[in-house]
C-alpha cells in the first residue's frame, strides 16, 4: 500500500475515533453547589441526590461530618433542571430515643448555573428540599414525597 494513503487512512480512522468519544459525553453547560448541614438533634443522615433523574452525589453528615457540598455539572442543552432527594435522617428525642425519619422531596430548578443551594429538612424532619436564599424563585418545590424515592414494589 502506498504510504501517504495508508497514513491517511489511519489519521483518518483516529479522528473518526476522536469525534465519537467526543460526543459520547455531553459538553457541559454549567454547575452549581448544594449544601446539606447537620441539624440540632441529628445523629446522623445519609441522603442521595438526583438531578434529572440521575444520581449525582450523596450527603453523609454526622457529628464529625456536619456540612457537606455536592457540586453538579449540568449538561449542554438543558437550562431548568428536576431535582429529587432521599433518604433517612437519625434523630434523638429528648429521653433519649432514637427515630428514624423516611425523607424525600422533589421540585425544579430554573438556571441554577452558578447557584448556592441549601437543603433543608422540615416539619420535624419528614420534609426535604432545596432553597436559594439569594434568588428564591429559581427553585420551585413540589409539596409531598419524590416518586424517585419510592422503593421498588417487585
Amino acid at each position: 500500500m502506498y504510504l501517504p494513503a495508508l497514513l491517511s487512512s489511519r489519521l483518518a480512522r483516529l479522528l473518526l475515533t476522536a469525534m465519537l468519544c467526543a460526543g459520547a459525553s455531553p459538553a457541559l453547560a454549567g454547575s452549581f453547589d448544594v449544601r446539606d448541614d447537620y441539624g440540632e438533634g441529628e445523629i446522623s443522615e445519609a441522603e442521595r441526590f438526583y438531578v434529572d433523574e440521575q444520581l449525582v452525589g450523596t450527603f453523609r453528615l454526622d457529628a464529625d461530618h456536619t456540612s457537606q457540598t455536592i457540586h453538579v455539572d449540568t449538561a449542554i442543552g438543558r437550562l431548568n433542571h428536576s431535582y429529587a432527594l432521599c433518604g433517612e435522617i437519625y434523630i434523638r428525642r429528648p429521653g433519649g430515643k432514637v427515630e428514624i425519619h423516611q425523607v424525600s422531596g422533589e421540585g425544579v430548578l430554573y438556571h441554577p448555573d452558578g447557584h448556592h443551594l441549601e437543603a433543608i429538612a422540615s416539619r420535624n424532619f419528614t420534609e426535604f428540599y432545596l432553597v436559594d436564599d439569594n434568588e428564591p424563585e429559581s427553585v420551585e418545590r413540589h409539596r409531598g414525597h419524590s416518586s424517585l424515592c419510592a422503593a421498588p414494589t417487585s
